[in-house]
């Protein structure tokens, strides 16, 4: 093995350790396609723009249940919560858990990195 082959599978050993110890890096665009496979047959990213479910353009940092134009579900509108990114966080794991008797009837997303992924998109909708 040649002296340039070694310094070169050094290099590649060093980079690939380096990048395993990086933080993984949340991104919209990532949860903007997280949104359209699992979100957009309910909601809509416009603002006013009500589907089965209520638009999403603005609801982070929005009160549960007050986007206009929507009719919620006592549950929803009595449930206090704020759309918070720890909120939604929790919320988006187990949505019927975190709201007994919402009308939303999606069973959640599992996976934590399409979570945050989601939650930095709808970040975005503003």
């Amino acid at each position: 093995m040649t002296r340039e082959m070694c310094r070169f599978g050094a290099l590649m050993i060093a980079a690939t350790f380096v990048l395993a110890l990086a933080p993984c890096q949340v991104r919209a665009q990532d949860g903007a396609q997280i949104f359209k496979t699992n979100c957009t047959v309910c909601h809509s990213a416009e603002p006013g723009q009500s589907k089965i479910g209520p638009p999403l353009f603005g609801v982070v940092g929005r009160k549960a249940g007050t986007a206009p134009n929507y009719t919620y579900s006592g549950a929803m509108k009595d449930s206090g919560l704020t759309w918070t990114p720890d909120q939604l966080e929790i919320y988006l794991a187990n949505p019927m858990a975190v709201v007994p008797n919402t009308k939303m009837l999606f069973v959640g997303l599992k996976n934590a990195a399409d979570r945050k992924a989601l939650i930095a998109y709808l970040a975005t909708l503003k």
